[in-house]
């Protein structure tokens, strides 16, 4: 075997720069710069992105409870017919409570009033008295 039958395996060394010889002050790295200094690496962006959201307590969201409409027992009373299954979304079609940014907002039913008929009432929140009258005619 001879010299000019040597084949090269491929692996190429990255060429060491800045260490003496003949490339001058800078040693082919141009001037001053993060990319000039050794030992240089570049900050991930995702840190970056994260060392700016603030981090002090008390930062998240504060979640805003869904607003609540309130009907009276006489009004459900005087709107409906007996035996009627009374519900958020047959409320806003009746047009005792009305939508909160377009949507059937929840509803809670007050006391003021008698009832004189009995309902079926679904997904709805009672104030105290008006559970009890609630009750007592069902």
């Amino acid at each position: 075997m001879q010299a000019h039958q040597i084949k090269s395996s491929g692996d190429k060394r990255r060429k060491r720069v800045g260490r003496g010889g003949k490339r001058g002050t800078t040693s082919g790295r141009g001037t001053k710069g993060q990319k000039a200094r050794s030992g240089r690496r570049i900050r991930p962006q995702f840190r970056d992105i994260l060392k700016k959201i603030p981090k002090k307590k008390g930062y998240r969201a504060k979640i805003v409870a869904r607003p609540i409409a309130v009907v009276n027992l006489r009004d459900i009373d005087r709107k409906f017919l007996e035996g009627s299954e009374i519900n958020p979304g047959v409320l806003v079609e009746k047009g005792l409570v009305s939508r909160i940014s377009g949507k059937v907002p929840r509803v809670k039913i007050l006391g003021s009033g008698e009832l004189t008929k009995k309902f079926i009432i679904r997904n709805c929140l009672f104030s105290k008295k008006a559970q009890v009258a609630w009750k007592k005619y069902s």
